[in-house]
């Protein structure tokens, strides 16, 4: 068998991806894109690309995506020509609003196969337009060549000064069209490979912040450690949502909802330092949309945050030197002091059952049993998770109730959090997690990834469950918490214009489903705990690499 133009072209893309840096492949088998997948499975052979397989292309968009997430250096997910192009959309959206670098590979027929009917082909060029950084329809082998689409690619997906206007530093994801005639496969050519360095983000200018204004440091999803150091640095209040990876710290305020609902605190906010991108409470989502109040909005994603129309976007911030006004940092600690919540008289008490004191083992002991008689719910579950979670772990939130009782109830704590809040999506929390865990075990961290979401969005991502058995195995805890249907909406408007049985049939969907079935069917280990002790001991004692943990919740 010899070469063909197909296969000459794709072995020379691969290789020059590897040399900028990337190092993560996902793909979806197909015809079209055979070409593209020999060429990556030959560089993952000579061990300078990991290459993870995925049958269903929304899941290996959004496993590509939490790979990136994870490293924040684009993975590539490749596909062939078609509808599967389409299943990539809702990863490259919430790549986009969320500023995510990835790279999007679609194989495509030739320009004489569009257009006229021919099977598998479909206006594939384009149809990201509106959430990607760059676009390349590239030239058909042979007719054209593909060198310098790698350097492109990945420059655009970091946020370089080739991104579109006013978004350079602006990391997301690059769509790559990638047409090719037959033959599509061949002998694949001798080629000289060399790994890159990855690519780094590009740096960008910081604006100053001047003391004077009553200001809060607000952190949403993907803020990171930069904002508890702009607040520290300040010695500004520290609002930091459960996602932020920013819960800790000294200026770290507890119940921050209450106290943003406060005339004497929240009302006197003249200004608002925001990282990250803030989704979880109407409470800070009124404070960014107040004319009074000046913001300061680090940008993210792919659009600027601007909820009272006046917004200042800027690239990073710096904090002037000058005296910081403790007074106002104390009126805030000093409330948020109040607002702890304690669940800790409902987790195990170690000291007390090991005490040689027979009276303090004896109150140990029945705090124990206290604990295993009262149901879990959905404090106590957050509780256990956040508890067992630690720096060298991973922890992953999907879209559901849990993630607004966490934030509303748990204390700092430094660990590396991540959610797809660009878009608060239901859809691909395990298919993220699951490239979170890859990415975080490649790079060398021992812990665990764990995933907490509701039944429903498990059962949106269940195709994320199948994973090739020849791969490396995932260290991930899906723990659900089941409460039979989707309760989020609850808290919304419809809960209280629906009638019951309308509610019930076109929000909750209520469903039955035997989740120990799908684990078994998946091969995954599956445990059933309805207590906080079999919780911790189901949390911190994993059984395998993959384990599903189902919480009963009440409805």
């Amino acid at each position: 068998m010899t070469s063909s133009p197909a296969t000459d072209a794709a072995a020379s893309l691969l290789a020059d991806l590897v040399a900028h840096g990337v190092r993560d492949v996902v793909l979806s088998p197909g015809s079209r894109s055979q070409a593209l997948a020999l060429a990556a499975v030959r560089v993952a052979d000579e061990g300078l690309l990991r290459v993870h397989v995925r049958i269903d292309e929304r899941v290996a968009g959004f496993t590509a995506l939490g790979i990136s997430r994870e490293t924040g250096v684009p993975a590539a997910v490749l596909c062939t020509s078609g509808t599967a192009v389409a299943n990539l959309l809702p990863a490259t959206m919430e790549a986009f609003h969320s500023g995510v670098p990835l790279l999007l590979l679609t194989a495509d027929r030739p320009p004489e196969l569009r257009g006229i009917g021919a099977n598998q082909a479909t206006r594939q060029d384009g149809l990201f337009q509106r959430w990607v950084r760059d676009q390349i329809d590239a030239p058909v082998p042979g007719d054209g060549d593909w060198s310098g689409l790698a350097a492109r690619a990945v420059a655009a997906a970091m946020g370089g000064s080739d991104s579109p206007p006013g978004l350079p530093g602006v990391a997301g994801p690059v769509h790559l069209n990638l047409p090719s005639r037959e033959p599509l496969s061949g002998l694949p050519p001798e080629l000289s490979i060399v790994s890159g360095d990855a690519p780094r983000p590009i740096p960008a200018e910081s604006f100053v912040l001047e003391r004077g204004p009553r200001t809060v440091v607000v952190a949403g999803a993907d803020a990171g450690a930069a904002a508890e150091e702009i607040a520290h640095a300040g010695s500004w209040p520290l609002i930091a949502e459960i996602v932020s990876g920013s819960r800790f710290g000294r200026q770290l305020v507890h119940g921050y909802r209450a106290l943003l609902r406060r005339d004497d605190l929240g009302g006197r906010i003249e200004r608002v330092v925001v990282l990250g991108h803030p989704t979880l409470s109407r409470e800070v989502t009124a404070l960014l949309s107040r004319d009074g109040v000046d913001v300061v909005a680090v940008r993210r994603g792919g659009e600027e945050l601007n909820l009272n129309g006046r917004t200042l976007a800027v690239g990073a911030v710096a904090v002037a030197d000058g005296d910081a006004d403790r007074a106002w940092l104390g009126e805030w600690l000093a409330a948020s002091a109040a607002e702890v919540v304690d669940l800790s008289e409902h987790a195990p008490d170690p000291e007390g059952l090991a005490s040689k004191d027979f009276a303090a083992r004896r109150e140990a002991v029945k705090a124990e049993l206290d604990a295993v008689r009262r149901p879990l719910d959905r404090e106590l579950l957050v509780d256990a998770v956040w508890r067992a979670t630690w720096p060298h772990d991973r922890l992953m939130f999907g879209s559901s109730r849990l993630v607004r009782v966490a934030d509303a109830v748990l204390a700092g704590k430094k660990v590396p959090v991540h959610a797809n809040r660009g878009l608060a999506g239901i859809d691909g929390t395990i298919a993220t997690a699951t490239g979170i865990a890859l990415a975080s075990q490649a790079a060398g961290a021992p812990g665990i990834t764990r995933v907490l979401l509701g039944d429903l969005a498990f059962l949106h991502d269940v195709g994320a469950l199948l994973l090739p058995p020849d791969e490396t195995e995932p260290r991930l805890q899906v723990i659900v918490g089941n409460d039979g249907g989707g309760t989020i909406f609850d808290a919304l408007e419809v809960a209280a214009s629906a009638r019951p049985n309308d509610l019930d049939r076109a929000f909750y969907t209520p469903h039955t489903v035997r989740l120990e079935h799908l684990a078994l069917a998946y091969g995954w280990e599956y445990q059933r705990v309805t207590t906080r002790t079999a919780l911790d001991q189901a949390l911190t004692s994993p059984r395998g690499g993959r384990q599903i943990i189902e919480v009963p919740l009440a409805r």
